[in-house]
């Protein structure tokens, strides 16, 4: 799917978005002009928004007609660049989104302060929305996603890593977040618990789908369309479905190669690795798997009625496994 393609999926949301671009403007703004430069810099790097974008149609979903949605959806995207800032410093990462990282450009320490700027900023924020039931949600999903950061981190170089441990870090670094946004769109449109639990199953199941794909992204995609270095994840020492898959599914050979890669005996020959992923039938696996989680996700939404954002979620569903960015 293209960008294109993929803003006229997004057209329902697209008057909502412009409101919340405009927040996020005006809430960048600290009276420390290198935050108010780095913030900008992550926040306007080229990102899908699809977090925000989420929180929007969720609300939209369920007849919403206020415009708490749109700070929501503003605190959602401040947490998840917050994120990315400490992410890149642990990964040691250089490129996202097409462009230099912010720790590459302004060096780790200032990265993790402007990160912990932006935590602060949505907690504010929080406190503004005036919803104590969305603030349980944002700070337990916070919470959890920390947790998912710790737990791939000690699983780098881990050639033991299974598929559980991949699916528990991919949950909670990632679909952990899209099931709080989505729950959060529920609950400020003042919907019954089961509603709010079926837009939390959607985004849980949206989540877990959107890393599937990122991870296969890793082994086969275009640097130049996913706006980061093709085996980043093999380099980071990151154990990740289709390479762990095909660790346990190859033979003694690719096995061997494998975990030579990712425990970082040497530098890995990224061909060999892609070719001993793919032979193994670990990208199809991983494919079919995150269609089911699409599946998934698709029919959680039936109880809402019918509306041009519903029809959005069910198309953003399927831009979760057909996209190349």
């Amino acid at each position: 799917m293209t960008t294109t393609s993929l803003a006229h999926l997004l057209a329902p949301a697209a008057a909502d978005m412009a409101s919340v671009n405009s927040l996020i403007e005006q809430r960048l703004h600290s009276a420390v002009p290198t935050v108010d430069q780095m913030s900008s810099y992550i926040i306007h790097g080229g990102g899908k928004r699809l977090r925000p974008v989420m929180a929007v149609l969720a609300a939209r979903a369920c007849g919403y007609r206020g415009s708490q949605h749109c700070l929501l959806a503003a605190i959602v995207e401040f947490i998840h660049t917050a994120t990315l800032l400490h992410d890149d410093v642990v990964d040691e990462s250089s490129l996202r989104r097409g462009q230099a990282t912010a720790n590459s450009r302004f060096g780790n320490g200032l990265s993790v302060l402007v990160g912990d700027f932006l935590y602060s900023r949505s907690f504010q924020m929080m406190v503004e929305l005036g919803s104590p039931a969305v603030m349980d949600v944002l700070a337990t999903a916070t919470n959890q996603i920390s947790e998912g950061e710790v737990l791939q981190y000690l699983n780098r170089r881990n050639p033991l890593a299974t598929p559980e441990q991949c699916l528990a870090i991919a949950r909670s670094k990632t679909a952990t977040l899209f099931e709080a946004v989505a729950r959060c769109g529920a609950l400020i449109s003042g919907q019954e618990p089961t509603v709010q639990d079926a837009l939390a199953d959607y985004g849980l199941h949206f989540g877990l789908a959107y890393q599937l794909v990122d991870d296969l992204l890793d082994y086969r995609g275009d640097a130049a369309r996913i706006g980061k270095n093709l085996g980043d994840d093999l380099a980071d020492g990151s154990p990740t479905l289709p390479l762990v898959y095909a660790m346990q599914q190859g033979t003694q050979v690719q096995a061997d190669l494998l975990r030579a890669a990712i425990s970082g005996d040497g530098v890995p020959d990224l061909g060999a690795v892609a070719a001993a992923i793919e032979s193994t039938g670990a990208i199809a696996y991983t494919a079919a798997l995150a269609q089911t989680y699409v599946d998934r996700a698709q029919a959680a939404l039936a109880g809402l009625p019918d509306s041009s954002a519903r029809e959005a979620l069910l198309g953003l569903a399927r831009f979760a496994v057909s996209r190349d960015f």
